[in-house]
């Protein structure tokens, strides 16, 4: 005769709770690196946060540099996709201005903490994301600019100097989510 047995509490898959564990790891690491920067944070702070030991940090991020790295992957993800707004609206420069602000405005808004570490590393210059920087917003960059000198070829706007531009309107509405 088999023994029937009553259905217990569903319990989370290891593998559920362990991207959860990670999850909460890059949030706190995200809001602590925004709040103090990279050298006022350690593991031991990160872990504290979380709630739980240093070597669980150890066991999904080989140190703290890996972490931090991984914190600004995720930025960068999210960031790309808001500077994008001037190439994929390019037929229309208004538009196109408006996207990008109010992207940009969004962004600060709706993630400060992402908003401020990558500020702060590109403000420090970069010196633990420059190449992935380089690799990756510059191309953005780049084609964003293109896109200012074919409205200027076109008579839309006045030749200016692209670049110095898009760091007015990057460092102007990052005042916004440092002082919101």
């Amino acid at each position: 005769m088999a023994i029937k047995r009553k259905p217990g509490p569903v319990r989370e898959k290891r593998s559920d709770s362990r991207e959860r564990l990670e999850q909460e790891i890059l949030e706190a690491a995200k809001r602590l690196f925004a709040q103090r920067g990279f050298g006022g944070v350690s593991l031991d702070h990160i872990a504290r946060e979380v709630g739980t030991a240093k070597q669980n940090l150890l066991y999904y991020f080989s140190s703290k540099e890996a972490l931090y790295r991984r914190v600004l992957h995720g930025v960068l993800d999210v960031w790309l996709s808001y500077m994008a707004a001037i190439t994929e609206n390019a037929d229309n420069p208004e538009r196109a201005l408006r996207r990008y602000i109010a992207g940009k405005l969004r962004f600060s808004r709706e993630h400060p903490f992402d908003s401020r570490v990558y500020a702060n590393e590109v403000i420090s210059g970069a010196p633990l994301f420059a190449q992935e920087i380089r690799d990756r917003v510059l191309p953005a960059l780049r084609a964003d600019i293109a896109v200012f000198n074919q409205w200027a070829e076109q008579g839309v706007c006045r030749k200016v100097d692209a670049a110095h531009l898009m760091v007015i309107l990057w460092s102007s509405t990052q005042a916004y989510a440092d002082f919101a």
